[in-house]
């Protein structure tokens, strides 16, 4: 049966600042619940062949909103026929949910690794299937999505692609550290839909349909890895917390350019000049506040688990040009960001 989407934050719990081995089990619990209430599959929830959700090569709803999208607000771009323009657009889209099926798909590998080392009873193994599951149906939506649109996107950069295989075995090796890497793959994609969905513009029904339901389920998904951040960074040894600290900043940056920066073939496919590139992604000081923006919540997060502490912490988040002010509470809006900075 098809679900109606409710705001993302309805059915999770708050995040404290401490909590006990038995707040933490009936926070999973709460999740998991969740997870069991409201959930979505691919080829039940999405109505792929309603004529509404055909891809078309002339709908103008695929347009980049400028107000979002920072090609979608270049001159360059702007400047290109409404034809190019959906072309762009699509390949666009594409691209951005390749990439977050192969980052999901290493998830999915990665609870799984993660889960084979937990003791009977443990409410983690409960709530990370879940989310396993909720993953698999999300890889299928984005698929088919990037099917639909046929644009031959490749996804991940090369070199990320080659080593996505070893990517998983470091839940059960570096748990702590793979959940920052599950962070760095998931806030950008979701903040950038959200930002979308908030925009009010209107967008081709296939994509807005699988941004709802990938928001909604993600909410419960970001949730579980801040509580686990928080849970266990004042476990982490001295030498393992700073060096945690450092690699926080860094494992950010360069998910977020796996997943935001266009691949070096869209831009000779379409012809992008170089500098509009360079521009968007992250030279001029517009792009760079929006790169700041896109990190408020892990920042709060980072200074929640005392992992932006020392100098030599913040400095690492200025060198990778996405330090600035912490969002006051999860998912704050853009707008409401700006006004407080």
């Amino acid at each position: 049966m098809s679900q109606t989407i409710n705001p993302p934050s309805a059915d999770l719990p708050d995040i404290p600042v401490d909590v006990s081995p038995e707040q933490y089990a009936d926070i999973l619990r709460a999740l998991s619940q969740a997870s069991v209430d409201r959930h979505f599959d691919a080829f039940v929830d999405v109505p792929w062949e309603h004529p509404d959700f055909a891809v078309r090569s002339d709908d103008p709803r695929w347009v980049l909103p400028a107000d979002v999208d920072p090609l979608g607000a270049h001159p360059w771009y702007q400047a290109q026929s409404l034809e190019r323009r959906i072309a762009i657009g699509q390949w666009r889209q594409a691209n951005i949910l390749k990439v977050g099926l192969q980052f999901e798909n290493i998830l999915i590998r990665g609870i799984m690794q993660y889960v084979f080392t937990l003791p009977n009873d443990s409410p983690e193994y409960r709530y990370l299937t879940h989310e396993a599951t909720e993953e698999c149906h999300h890889t299928q939506m984005f698929q088919e999505t990037v099917n639909r649109i046929g644009a031959p996107v490749e996804g991940m950069p090369w070199l990320m692609r080659r080593i996505a295989g070893l990517l998983p075995w470091a839940a059960s090796a570096a748990p702590f550290g793979f959940f920052i890497g599950v962070l760095a793959g998931e806030e950008p994609i979701d903040h950038t839909q959200k930002a979308i969905l908030r925009s009010g513009e209107e967008l081709p029904p296939v994509l807005s349909r699988v941004m709802e339901i990938h928001v909604a389920e993600e909410a419960r998904h970001i949730s579980f890895a801040h509580h686990y951040v928080r849970r266990n960074a004042p476990r982490l040894g001295p030498i393992e917390k700073r060096v945690m600290a450092m690699l926080f900043p860094v494992i950010m940056r360069v998910l977020c350019d796996v997943i935001m920066v266009p691949s070096a073939s869209f831009r000779r496919e379409f012809g992008i000049p170089r500098r509009v590139m360079k521009d968007l992604w992250w030279r001029s000081p517009a792009s760079r506040a929006r790169l700041q923006e896109l990190f408020g919540d892990v920042r709060m997060l980072a200074d929640q688990a005392g992992l932006r502490e020392t100098r030599t912490a913040r400095w690492m988040w200025k060198l990778c040009r996405i330090d600035g002010r912490p969002s006051r509470y999860r998912s704050e809006p853009p707008v409401a960001f700006a006004g407080q900075a």
